[in-house]
């Protein structure tokens, strides 16, 4: 997909995610950058940041039809081969508990190892990861997440 597609995208994201964005964003005084919308590979990634090689979607409801869950697993085998790993989130979760979500993201950021770029590759790119569907709860055991 192309620049112009992400920038499109950008123009409409669903509640969900722009929720979740007003949390990302201030991520970056921690020192992780989050970017939004951002092209990879011919995908448009909800957010990721490049440098821990963390990809975060919001899944809609259409994700719960199978051949979405037949495309959201094969682009996830294409972004694990790549070196990343992928948090997926229900919409749901992210307007009912944001909080839990913020420290699933958070632990993952901060358990992840800085990496440089791979060459050829645009600036923060890189590999290593799996896939992650976190189970939310109110309250994480302890010794689990924090931001």
């Amino acid at each position: 997909m192309s620049v112009q597609r992400a920038r499109t995208l950008l123009k409409a994201m669903s509640f969900a995610e722009v929720r979740l964005w007003a949390r990302l964003r201030k991520l970056r005084s921690d020192g992780f950058h989050i970017r939004r919308q951002a092209p990879f590979r011919g995908y448009i990634l909800d957010f990721v940041c490049f440098d821990r090689r963390l990809v975060i979607e919001v899944d809609g409801p259409h994700h719960d039809e199978p051949e979405q869950q037949e495309h959201d697993a094969f682009r996830d085998r294409v972004l694990r081969r790549e070196g990343f790993k992928t948090l997926r989130f229900p919409g749901r979760a992210v307007h009912e508990e944001i909080d839990a979500v913020m420290d699933v993201i958070c632990h993952a950021l901060s358990a992840a190892s800085p990496t440089r770029p791979l060459r050829g590759h645009p600036p923060h790119e890189g590999e290593g990861g799996d896939v992650s569907r976190p189970l939310l709860r109110r309250t994480l055991p302890s010794g689990e997440g924090g931001s």
